[in-house]
């Protein structure tokens, strides 16, 4: 994974609730097993409609928009278990995911796929809105060593919690293998010890 320690870009608005990873992926394009080529299907059947053609009134399609952070409503996430919706969102190019509720399940496949999901109040997140509304260009920074996330340009932050050794892992782009061989030295101590 790639190291995840601060980013600012602008942000894309979805301002719709209970976004299942279904939207996220439909279930036809998960007959793939390895992560290239998700990205293109993200948000498929919202992207285009059913004739194939481009969508422009999806939020994706507007070239308003831009960034690799995706501010989403609340309930992101929910419906099946499927780790393809953390793939499709990365391979598409987003990094972050803001939103005020994430499903379990979904936080920690975003989480081992170098994905931050940034949890924040609905009043942060309806401001998020407002903001990217009023100007498409507003800048978001999130930092995960502080755990702030911010609006450019204005004074509103909000911290956010993550479990500390997934911010470990995302810091130094580790996976759970990564993880514990950058511990080697220490379990082969503790191995040693044991043996004596």
């Amino acid at each position: 994974m790639e190291k995840f320690v601060k980013l600012t870009s602008t942000g894309i608005p979805l301002e719709i609730e209970n976004v299942d990873t279904d939207q996220i992926i439909p279930a036809r394009f998960l007959k793939a097993t390895d992560k290239q080529g998700f990205g293109d299907n993200v948000f498929r059947d919202w992207r285009y409609h059913k004739e194939g053609v481009l969508n422009e009134q999806f939020v994706l399609n507007d070239p308003t928009y831009q960034g690799s952070i995706l501010v989403a409503g609340t309930n992101f996430g929910c419906g099946s278990s499927r780790e393809h919706a953390a793939w499709a969102l990365t391979g598409y190019g987003f990094k972050v995911i803001v939103s005020s509720f994430f499903a379990d399940i979904f936080k920690g496949n975003s989480l081992n796929n170098g994905l931050l999901p940034v949890q924040v109040t609905d009043t942060f997140l309806a401001k998020l809105f407002q903001e990217l509304k009023n100007n498409p260009r507003t800048e978001i920074t999130v930092d995960l060593e502080k755990q702030i996330i911010s609006i450019e340009g204005n004074a509103l932050s909000a911290s956010f919690e993550i479990d500390p050794y997934k911010k470990t892992c995302m810091l130094n782009g580790y996976d759970d293998i990564d993880y514990l061989v950058s511990k080697k030295d220490k379990i082969e101590a503790f191995e040693a010890l044991k043996r004596n």
